[in-house]
Parts: structure tokens; sequence; C-alpha cells
């Protein structure tokens, strides 16, 4: 059985490229539009190695692990195994979108495309790397299943954005078939195909398997987004679409792009990119990442809804880091609803520490003028203050990993008090 359309209505991701962005450093950002209901939680795990024949159980289906994992920061909804976005400890930066297209979007349980977004990060020390993991993974256990927390059945395929520090692609699928195109400058995706006629690699049956359903007849040109895609693609270049406002946004801002750019353009309401409503801007995620190794990425987590009323936090890989208990949510085990069949029949409380807090404070901006104005006075001051201090360790070494070891930990820690 096979979901129906959906129409495109979830999360935007970025990536800047010099000399689009100032300085030799890559800029990527993204905005996880989930049901407003969801909580969205910024957890890490250290790098690890595994016994031969080792499993490694995703949301829905088992699958065998590889000898090495990685370390990896991601920012998830709550309930599953994967993640809307993170980074993992080589620089590898990963979000996805979900996308429609002719082929049907399937419900059977498979790897979901947050899985992927978590395998190719964990298993993948270059951008080019982690598209290889994703394909692959693709080919041996498919993507499916349902999306969202809830009974009702939400399906789609996946597109990603992957980047590191020398460069970055856009991967788009279609059940097991994908194609990739190499990022020259400054990128956005949505959620619709957004690959044309530049494709860089390709699965080897995806045109074949197009001709076969009549979708293409050799005499034009290939073009992945229009062949593969449901929707009339001048809609979706529309004025009004998040497609071509993020485009925009970036092009406003070419050849002047830095993390702080990046996170204004996340919290754009106008534009859409910003979402409001029954789907909205959950979590929010904004990295540096310097093409220089010897200097450390940067990379900024919200952990909680609307970037508007956030703040940003940095994280920097380096040994010994601890769990983000603060943006950890509870843990159910085998008792969690969503590893019970038949599934989602009950949503337990997924509220970390930070999002409560958060929560309370939304409410005081968004009913008292006066004291929400001054609370969010208060979280941009320090927001701009991690800026700066990051801006100084990304323009040298890292001499002494222990003075950021406990970083978003207490970047949070701040932030609870300017919620008092």
């Amino acid at each position: 059985m096979a979901a129906a359309h959906l129409p495109p209505r979830s999360c935007d991701t970025f990536v800047a490229l010099p000399p689009a962005t100032i300085g030799e450093r890559i800029i990527f950002g993204k905005n996880s539009d989930r049901p407003c209901d969801e909580v969205q939680e910024v957890v890490y795990f250290p790098s690890e190695s595994h016994e031969p024949g080792a499993k490694i159980e995703c949301t829905y289906i088992e699958i065998e692990q590889v000898s090495h994992t990685h370390a990896v920061v991601l920012s998830r909804p709550a309930w599953l195994w994967g993640a809307e976005m993170g980074a993992n400890e080589h620089g590898v930066c990963i979000g996805n979108e979900a996308v429609w297209g002719r082929e049907e979007a399937s419900d059977s349980e498979a790897l979901l495309g947050m899985d992927l977004v978590r395998l190719g990060l964990e298993r993948a020390d270059s951008a080019e790397k982690a598209l290889e993991v994703i394909a692959e993974l693709l080919e041996r256990h498919g993507q499916g299943g349902n999306c969202m927390e809830d009974e009702s059945i939400f399906t789609y395929h996946n597109s990603f954005l992957i980047a590191d520090r020398k460069e970055a692609w856009i991967l788009e699928t279609s059940g097991k078939y994908w194609a990739a195109e190499k990022i020259e400058d400054g990128f956005h995706i949505s959620n619709q195909y957004s690959i044309t006629t530049k494709i860089d690699r390709e699965h080897p049956d995806m045109r074949d398997y197009a001709k076969s359903k009549g979708w293409w007849d050799c005499k034009r040109e290939f073009n992945f987004a229009v062949i593969y895609s449901y929707l009339n693609t001048a809609r979706i270049d529309a004025s009004g679409s998040r497609s071509c406002e993020g485009r925009k946004l970036l092009e406003k801002n070419n050849g002047n792009i830095t993390v702080e750019t990046m996170m204004d353009i996340l919290r754009d309401k106008e534009s859409g990119i910003n979402m409001e409503g029954g789907f909205l801007t959950t979590g929010s995620m904004a990295s540096v990442l310097p093409k220089d190794p010897r200097l450390p990425c940067v990379h900024y987590f919200t952990g909680t809804p609307d970037p508007a009323r956030s703040v940003f936090k940095p994280f920097i890989f380096v040994p010994n880091i601890q769990q983000l208990k603060k943006t950890c949510s509870p843990a159910y085990g085998p008792e969690d609803p969503v590893k019970k069949k038949p599934r989602f029949q009950s949503k337990p409380d997924r509220k970390h520490e930070l999002y409560k807090k958060h929560e309370v404070a939304a409410a005081i901006i968004e009913s008292t003028k006066e004291r929400g104005e001054n609370m969010l006075k208060k979280m941009r001051t320090l927001e701009k203050e991690k800026i700066a201090e990051m801006e100084e360790i990304a323009h040298s070494s890292l001499r002494d990993s222990t003075l950021v070891v406990n970083l978003f930990a207490e970047a949070i820690e701040e932030e609870l008090k300017a919620y008092s």
C-alpha cells in the first residue's frame, strides 16, 4: 500500500561555498520543519568500533553494522533512530528533505531518509563518501515507512544536501534510484527535485527505469527534475515558493555569507523558511566548515522550535564529550510505542529539559511585550557572544580541547539564565 501524494510543506537546507562566503569556509544550514507537537532533541554519539557480524537497529529495520562508526552530533525527532540533520567528527554535514514524484513513496518499513542521514554521517569521512554510503544502503535496503509519530501515514522520497570542508553534493532519490550533482557555489534545496540536466553521478539503471515507465523517450535531454517529478516545475519556481525565496536570500548575500547570515535566513518568516502552523520549524542547524583542516568546524544547534525565538548554540568535536543531557529526551526502551506493533498507539512525553523551559519562554515572548522583548534581547546577546568566541577559535588552531569539551552544555546553562 502506498500513501497518497502530500503537498510539499517541510524543510529547507542551504549550503554556500567560497566565493559566496566570507573567508575560505563553507557554510551549511538547515531548518527541520516537522509536526508542531514533535520534539526535536540534540544528541551526541562517540566514535565506536564494532565486532564482525554486528547488527544495528534503525527506526524500523535491523541492518549490518560496519567495523567503525564516526562520532556524530545529531538533531533528530525524539521518537526515531536517525536524524533530520547533523555533523560528524570529519566535518561532514548532512540534511535531508522530503520530496514527492511520479514514483509512489512506500509505506513498507525500510530505512527512513532520516536513518540514511545518520548512517551517512557515522560511516563516511567525506561528503562524496557519504553519498556513496547512502546510495549503497538504498540499493540494499530501500527506503520507506511512516515518517510521523502517528497512526496516519506520511511517507516521502528523500533528497540530501551533503557538505564537507572541500565540497558539497545534492543527492536526490526516487525509491532506490538516484541522481547527484556537485555544487559549485551556493545552493538551497526544499521539497521538490532540483537536479536538472547537470548530473555528475547516478544510479546505473536510473535512465532505463524512467524509459521503462514511459517518462522519458530518449529523444529529449534527460532532466531529472522534470522526468521524476509529478509537480509542474513552473509552479515550483513561482515567486511565492520557498524554493525561489531561498535562492533569492542566498543571492542577496552572495559574497558576504557568514554563519550569522545563514541564521538570519533560517529565521526568515516572510519567505516561509521559518515555518509556522501545523508544520513548523522544530529545530535548526548552522555550521562553519573551514577549508583549512587545522581549524575546527563549528556546528550550531537550537534544539528548540522557531529559530527566531531560539539560541543557536555552538558545538565542536573534541575528545571526552559527554551526552548532551539537557537536550536529550526521555528514553522508553522496548516499551516505547514506536517499538511495539501495531505502532503509534500512544505518544509518550518526549520533552527534554531545554524544550520545557523554552516552551515557557516562548509563551512569555508571545504574550508579554516588555518582558518578552527583554528576554529576546538577552538571547540574541548570548548568541552573538558565542559566535564571537567561536570566530576567535576558528581563526586559530584549537590548542586546548578541554576549553570546549562542555561548550554546548555550558551555552544551554547560559540560555536558561536568559529565560529567567
